[in-house]
C-alpha cells in the first residue's frame, strides 16, 4: 500500500538592491547564507571568475546561481563575497571564498538546485528586485 502526500521542499529568496550589479552579487550572498550558517566567518582567500552569456536577466541570474551551486557541490568551495557586472549580453562576476571546511563552516540548508519556478528580476521604483526559489 502506498499513498501520496504534499511535501514542500523549497525555500524562496527575495533580494533588493539599488542597482542590477549589486542585485546579482547579493543574490549570490543570499544563496550562500542559506547553505552556510556562519558565512561571515568564511575566508575570502581564493578568487573565482565566472563569465556567462545571455540577454535574459532571469536566465542569467539562474545560470549565475547554478554555477556557484555547482562549484560548491562539485569542488566543495564556499564563497562569501561577490562582485558582478551585468551587461546587455551577459555577466562577468567574481566570487571570493575558500575550500569547505566542515569543522569551521556550519552547514545550513542543503540546497539541491535552483529552480525556474517564480524566477524574477525586475526594476522597481526604488531599485531592483530578484526572487528565486531553491530546492532544499
Amino acid at each position: 500500500m502506498f499513498e501520496t502526500f504534499d511535501h514542500t521542499a523549497d525555500l524562496g529568496l527575495r533580494v533588493r538592491a539599488a542597482d542590477l550589479d549589486t542585485l546579482f552579487a547579493e543574490a549570490a550572498e543570499a544563496l550562500f547564507s542559506t547553505i552556510i550558517e556562519n558565512l561571515d566567518e568564511a575566508k575570502r582567500t581564493e578568487r573565482t571568475v565566472v563569465n556567462l552569456t545571455g540577454a535574459d536577466r532571469e536566465l542569467l541570474l539562474f545560470d549565475w546561481l547554478r554555477e556557484l551551486l555547482y562549484l560548491f557541490d562539485a569542488e566543495h568551495r564556499v564563497f562569501a563575497a561577490f562582485e558582478a557586472k551585468v551587461a546587455a549580453d551577459g555577466l562577468t562576476a567574481t566570487a571570493w571564498g575558500e575550500p569547505l571546511d566542515p569543522e569551521r563552516h556550519s552547514l545550513g540548508h542543503e540546497v539541491k538546485a535552483i529552480t525556474y519556478h517564480g524566477l524574477l528580476v525586475e526594476e522597481t521604483s526604488d531599485g531592483w528586485l530578484a526572487e528565486f526559489i531553491v530546492d532544499i
